[in-house]
């Protein structure tokens, strides 16, 4: 097996254990939320307006991700994607993840949880990032090495924005991009439906 493919299937495993991830963090914070309760009671104006603008970034991000994917799209590995989102961050996919995150916080009713739950998330897959940027390094040396250094690692900066004219997407990668962010979607119904239903427990109340 060549170096290459060696540091593929490893980044192949890495997104395992990220998608993982995702599953993990939904699970351990089930407990959480069956024992806090948001200030803003269901069905007012303050609460409405918070799990509508989750359920917003959600939406946000499912299209962010998809849009990720049409510039990278199976080719992180052997090619080293500099445009598009990856002009600005390193990581746009992990970073509409945190967005992700941060709607599904939301439908909870607590700005604190979201803020929570992002953290969480951000320290779970920062150590993941850190595995693929050794694997990106090894690939493509000094060239990653450059953009490494002039690109940050998540929050994007608009002003070093590059394009190029069109792209070369994979449909079975787009659409299992797709797919996974749909786990959002249900994942968000499920919060709004237990905090709906949950029984009268002791409960700690977060903004």
């Amino acid at each position: 097996m060549s170096d290459i493919q060696a540091i593929q299937k490893h980044l192949t495993t890495v997104q395992s254990r990220r998608k993982a991830a995702i599953w993990w963090i939904s699970i351990c914070f089930a407990p959480v939320i069956f024992f806090t309760t948001a200030h803003f009671q269901v069905g007012s104006w303050q609460r409405d307006w918070i799990e509508d603008i989750g359920a917003m970034l959600i939406f946000v991000a499912i299209l962010g991700r998809a849009w990720c994917t049409l510039y990278i799209g199976g080719r992180k590995t052997l090619v080293l994607v500099k445009t598009g989102p990856y002009s600005i961050s390193r990581n746009p996919l992990y970073f509409f993840s945190f967005v992700a995150v941060a709607g599904l916080g939301l439908q909870t009713g607590s700005i604190i949880m979201a803020a929570l739950m992002t953290l969480v998330a951000y320290l779970i897959f920062l150590p993941i990032v850190l595995r693929e940027e050794a694997g990106l390094l090894s690939v493509h040396g000094q060239n990653y090495h450059a953009y490494r250094c002039s690109v940050p690692r998540f929050l994007p900066r608009p002003a070093l924005w590059q394009d190029i004219d069109s792209v070369a997407a994979d449909p079975r990668v787009l659409r299992r991009t797709i797919m996974d962010g749909m786990a959002f979607v249900l994942l968000a119904f499920l919060i709004r439906a237990l905090l709906r239903l949950l029984p009268d427990l002791p409960q700690v109340t977060l903004y």
